[in-house]
């Protein structure tokens, strides 16, 4: 039997009176698992860095492109093991600088079947027609099988799943509990604490050729036999029903959430407003309530690019943000979707939407709110790799290995235009996801994912924490209690506040320290901490702004053919804010961005490494339309205000 703990911010409240009842009477965290208690464990809650979008040999893809590693090797590696990538020619052995807290490994659900019978020598169909093309592995058949993922009635191969398709859904069965299992033999339940993994998947909807994917986290290993991929749930809608049906409403104990991503490839469709076949407000009410409870969080950045914001589109409520161009796979001139939606965003076809980037469904969220009731998009988010080379948090810029095996494990590759899928030279190292929770532990992370205290960081591990609400006290910075003033007088990122009945000034506050960085590898300090408001107006018409909070009296910039970073930044920063335009009774946002100095990007340190081995340089190399300086980045959830 579990105990159900006090709310924390009453916890942290109640920690300054006297007669407090303790953590023994209200545990900060509810077990939902046989383990330890954390040995270390803070009613303020630390921060802890991982990813939790990792792909292995297991996802058809990865498999096809050379990457033969197991969930096992992912989850060593994540946890500081070296390994041994494949590359032409030989190997290279990777490293993390510093090892991830959490990682999840989410294979591509759909043909896990079909992968592990053509390539398991002795299984009942490893030698017909389509498993003997797959194991030439290359371009082709990754597009053969994803195929299938493009349209809205996907059939499975005959000849792998003979008797079709009970054949692949067994042998996937078996995938997924050893999916399940390597999970539980990393995750670290004894009182070290050391490291949480969880049972996790991909949900591949690719209809129209577009991005409708989202990974699915299991809180612990109570799940489904096998949980529905997108041959069993051709929509997202029927995605969620069969996982309210399979796990929340199975009576097993089983918890999960679902992490939409990559709407930078998904023309407007992944958070388009679609509610079926509902007619009334009522209806869709309903629909968009089981959105925000099944998704809390979503990918603000990975390899495949920035899914924060962009100017050059329509409809944006604001001014050009300059900070917006950041990591973008597609740049202006592109043809603007406005209020439509297009197709073909995963081979960067089609238009471009204002709803590919998240500050403007942030913003369309107040307005569906508005409309009904709910807002189906009132997400944390995070960052995360995408890896498929089973390397979850290689996201080292000067050293950038590639995450698609065969197609970017050279210089010359990385370099490159890339294939129909993956685009070489646009992609980057990817981010982490960032969690402030009690402990280190399943439960405590979760819980955090759930109620929305995250952020996502472009790779860098800086600290940032942001507060809201009405009882702040002034003099935040100088404060030694802020953290435990911040609970008590308000909400996190992540959080929701009402209305005040006393008429107080919204006070926010954020504070952020650089990235300290690995042993020899100092972190790089930080350059301005901003804050992104959005809001509706009266009429109902959305609009943001940009505030600069705080920036370093000490401008840094960096030599590109030296990749120098010349002296500048500051080792943290720290600001208040009052709004002077807040209006209680309209809804807004707010977010922090927080920018480290300039440095060099991966793609100008290899070519520099080329130059000097008197190899013949891309063309990439000299293309001034290619990304050649970078300032990494963290972005906090939102704080919403809700009249």
């Amino acid at each position: 039997m579990h105990t159900r703990s006090l709310p924390p911010w009453l916890l942290l409240a109640c920690a300054l009176l006297p007669g407090c009842p303790g953590e023994s009477a209200a545990p900060l965290v509810t077990y939902t698992q046989a383990r330890e208690p954390c040995a270390d464990r803070n009613p303020e809650r630390n921060v802890y860095f991982g990813d939790l979008h990792a792909h292995t040999g297991l996802s058809f893809d990865a498999w096809a492109y050379g990457t033969h590693h197991a969930p096992a090797d992912a989850y060593r590696f994540a946890r500081g093991e070296a390994l041994e990538l494949a590359a032409e020619g030989g190997s290279v052995e990777v490293r993390l600088d510093r090892p991830l807290d959490f990682a999840a490994v989410t294979d591509h659900h759909e043909f896990l079947g079909e992968v592990g019978l053509c390539t398991t020598a002795g299984s009942p169909t490893h030698g017909c027609e389509t498993c003997t093309d797959y194991r030439q592995g290359d371009m082709g058949n990754v597009v053969l099988f994803g195929t299938q993922l493009a349209i809205s009635d996907p059939a499975r191969f005959e000849d792998v799943c003979a008797p079709a398709p009970q054949g692949c859904l067994d042998w996937a069965t078996g995938v997924w509990a050893e999916i399940v299992a390597a999970a539980e033999a990393a995750d670290d339940k004894s009182a070290a604490c050391s490291f949480s993994a969880f049972p996790a998947y991909e949900y591949t909807n690719a209809i129209s050729i577009t991005n409708l994917h989202r990974n699915v986290i299991y809180r612990n290993a109570n799940v489904p036999a096998l949980p529905p991929s997108f041959f069993e749930a051709s929509t997202v809608w029927e995605l969620w029903r069969q996982l309210d049906r399979t796990c929340l409403e199975a009576g097993t104990g089983c918890e999960l959430i679902s992490i939409p991503h990559n709407s930078n490839w998904s023309n407007g469709q992944l958070y388009t407003p679609d509610y079926e076949d509902a007619r009334t407000s009522r209806a869709q009410a309903a629909l968009a309530a089981t959105r925000a409870r099944l998704e809390p969080v979503a990918e603000i950045f990975q390899h495949k690019g920035d899914m924060e914001c962009e100017s050059n589109l329509s409809g944006l409520g604001g001014e050009a943000d300059p900070l917006c161009e950041y990591e973008k796979q597609r740049h202006a001139p592109f043809e603007d979707c406005g209020d439509t939606v297009g197709a073909g965003g995963v081979s960067l076809m089609g238009c471009v939407s204002r709803l590919d980037f998240l500050r403007n469904v942030f913003k369309l969220g107040l307005q569906e709110r508005a409309r009904l009731g709910v807002n189906p998009y009132r997400f944390g988010v995070i960052g995360s790799t995408d890896t498929h080379n089973a390397t979850p948090g290689d996201v080292d810029e000067p050293v950038f290995h590639g995450h698609v095996g065969s197609t970017d494990d050279l210089p010359e590759d990385r370099l490159g235009r890339g294939n129909m899928t993956h685009h070489g030279v646009l992609y980057n190292p990817g981010g982490l996801a960032a969690i402030w929770a009690v402990e280190n532990s399943r439960d405590a992370l979760f819980e955090a994912l759930r109620r929305r205290e995250v952020y996502g960081t472009s790779g860098t591990r800086i600290r940032v924490r942001a507060f809201a609400g009405f009882g702040l006290p002034e003099g935040w910075c100088a404060r030694g209690d802020r953290v435990a003033r911040g609970y008590a007088g308000g909400v996190p990122m992540g959080g929701e506040l009402g209305p005040d009945a006393a008429g107080r000034p919204l006070r926010l506050v954020v504070e952020a320290e650089a990235d300290p960085g690995a042993p020899g590898t100092p972190g790089l300090p930080l350059e301005r901490l901003q804050l992104v408001k959005g809001w509706l107006d009266g009429a109902g018409a959305w609009h943001e702004r940009v505030l600069d909070l705080a920036v370093s009296d000490q401008p840094a910039s960096v030599d590109l053919e030296t990749c120098e970073t010349s002296a500048g930044g500051a080792p943290s920063l720290c600001a208040e804010h009052v709004d002077p335009e807040f209006d209680p009774v309209l809804p807004a946002f707010y977010y922090a961005r927080v920018l480290e100095v300039p440095t060099c990007r991966w793609s100008v340190r290899q070519c520099h490494a080329l130059a000097q081995a008197g190899a013949d340089l891309p063309e990439s190399c000299s293309d001034p339309r290619f990304y050649r300086a970078v300032q990494e980045r963290a972005w906090t959830s939102p704080i919403w205000y809700a009249p």
